[in-house]
């Protein structure tokens, strides 16, 4: 069955708007995880907007006695700063099962395009085999509709995360079978090259299961922002569980 790996980010969003502890970022994955979560995904940034270093360490320590996935997700090119000492600092004092590697900056609202593999392929392949020897699965986060995605496999990664924005859009807009034609193309593609699929963002509980009928043999779903929403109206346990019987029902 696809894995479900709940990103928290939008709960420490809403405790920086207000400062102090609250909403819990470690409370709120424990309940995802009671609910059945596979796992949890943070995306630290360098301008701490929501998630910081110290809750990836919480967090990290969470997963371990949990026995769950923990992905960690950001751009490896960033540089270090006050309180962010960097995608590879975290990696190694936190060790997470997976790194999901994105090229997002600062100037974004949210991460919105996947790796130009050929060029940024050669920056890439040391912080791949660093994060590799380190134990850690590396996914590379890249577009469906782009040329090139076997590349990440030659670049030592182990799976490529599709952005799946786009198909979001085509669902909303009533243009399903071409995006899915799309991105199933694309997952055939990386598979055929070695590597494991992942997917996330912009999906719902609304069009999560059209894209697992229509991609084949996805192995993990990230989701955040949309899951945090329907909490607001259903809580976090229901919606959790609400998720994961979408995923039950696309097998």
């Amino acid at each position: 069955m696809t894995a479900l790996s709940v990103n928290v980010n939008k709960i420490a969003v809403l405790r920086n708007s207000r400062g102090g502890g609250e909403p819990d970022v470690r409370r709120a994955a424990q309940a995802c995880l009671d609910a059945g979560a596979h796992g949890i995904t943070v995306h630290p940034r360098p301008d701490a907007r929501h998630i910081r270093a110290d809750d990836v360490y919480a967090l990290a320590e969470l997963t371990r006695s949990r026995g769950v996935e923990f992905n960690i997700e950001g751009n490896p090119f960033a540089p270090p700063r006050a309180g962010y000492p960097g995608l590879q600092a975290l990696c190694r004092a936190t060790l997470p099962a997976q790194v999901t590697l994105v090229p997002d900056g600062d100037d974004q609202l949210t991460s919105d395009h996947g790796f130009d593999f050929e060029r940024d392929g050669e920056r890439l392949r040391p912080l791949i085999a660093e994060l590799a020897e380190l134990g850690c699965r590396v996914s590379l986060f890249a577009d469906a509709d782009r040329d090139g995605i076997e590349r990440a496999a030659e670049l030592g990664a182990a799976r490529v995360e599709l952005y799946t924005g786009p198909y979001a859009e085509a669902f909303d807009g009533g243009d399903l079978d071409t995006a899915l034609l799309t991105f199933a193309a694309a997952a055939r593609r990386a598979q055929a090259a070695g590597l494991g699929v992942n997917a996330g963002h912009d999906l719902s509980q609304a069009n999560l299961g059209a894209f697992l009928r229509g991609v084949p043999n996805v192995l993990e779903v990230s989701i955040g922002h949309a899951l945090i929403g329907e909490a607001l109206y259903q809580g976090l346990d229901a919606t959790v569980r609400g998720y994961l019987d979408v995923i039950a029902k696309a097998r």
